[in-house]
């Protein structure tokens, strides 16, 4: 179960590293035979050993959604904090740079504290709530540019819809399909994840010295990027579910519950810019 996505990469226990000395990882054990204080024959049978944690300490798919959504709801109440912070942009044009400091600033942070946790190998609840409380400040003040660029703040809501159809309708698809996340479809998706954002960070550096590839202006060729965006969106999201689908099998520690909320809020937060980018370019042609 080794990965190659960054948020899990550096996790012993998503990768199968935190086996017994001397021992290669054996997969898991079926949940509904864990006992509390259970030996697992390598504790001289005090039910101390490294695999005899209580049921209660396991990652389940409840800790999952319960962190999830506790990281979601920060961002969505940081989020709206900023809107009616920064007010009608229309009224008082002034406000507009305080919106595009306000997304700036937060983007950089946000960023930085991605990095952390992504490579932090102990995952960090303060830091992962701390990235949901800036990540909400860069969403809420892009959120307020882009609906006073189309003169609609209506398309903040479709953009959340858009997100929850797009997660419902992953989500769908990946258990009621049995979709089967194979080695090379992870490293096809991660390599393509990590192409399509080396270059987005070439154009923003490039963007600098007024010679950037206008991937993410408002115009056709920015349609199409941030289509690709969702696809990619999409994929690793699927990702993201096989990763939380494979650790709570495999009996991980209930601190990991954090670090799949953080890699979930991560794809949702990238799949809402995107709409938003993608509504905003098709409202504006109108």
């Amino acid at each position: 179960m080794k990965s190659n996505n960054p948020v899990f990469a550096r996790s012993d226990e998503f990768n199968g590293r935190a086996a017994r000395p001397g021992t290669a990882p054996t997969g898991y054990t079926d949940p509904s035979t864990w006992q509390i204080g259970q030996s697992d024959g390598y504790d001289g049978g005090s039910g101390q050993g490294p695999h005899s944690t209580a049921v209660a300490d396991r990652m389940t798919i409840d800790s999952v959604v319960q962190k999830t959504a506790l990281t979601i709801g920060l961002t969505a109440l940081s989020a709206a904090v900023v809107w009616f912070m920064i007010g009608d942009i229309s009224a008082d044009q002034s406000k507009l740079a305080t919106a595009f400091a306000l997304a700036t600033g937060g983007a950089i942070i946000g960023f930085v504290l991605a990095m952390v946790n992504s490579f932090k190998k102990v995952i960090s609840p303060p830091l992962v709530l701390a990235y949901a409380v800036v990540e909400g400040v860069f969403v809420g003040a892009l959120s307020k540019v882009v609906s006073s660029y189309v003169g609609d703040p209506g398309i903040v809501a479709q953009a959340v819809l858009g997100t929850i159809a797009a997660f419902a309708g992953t989500l769908f698809v990946y258990r009621f399909f049995n979709i089967k996340v194979t080695d090379k479809f992870r490293r096809g998706v991660t390599a393509a994840l990590f192409g399509f954002m080396a270059v987005i960070l070439l154009n923003f550096v490039l963007s600098f010295f007024g010679a950037d590839f206008g991937i993410r202006d408002f115009s056709m060729l920015g349609l199409i990027v941030s289509c690709i965006a969702v696809v990619l969106g999409v994929l690793c999201l699927i990702l993201d579910f096989d990763f939380v689908e494979n650790g709570i099998k495999a009996g991980l520690p209930e601190r990991e519950s954090w670090r799949a909320a953080f890699g979930l809020t991560v794809t949702l937060i990238w799949l809402y810019i995107e709409i938003l980018r993608i509504l905003a370019i098709l409202r504006g042609d109108n």
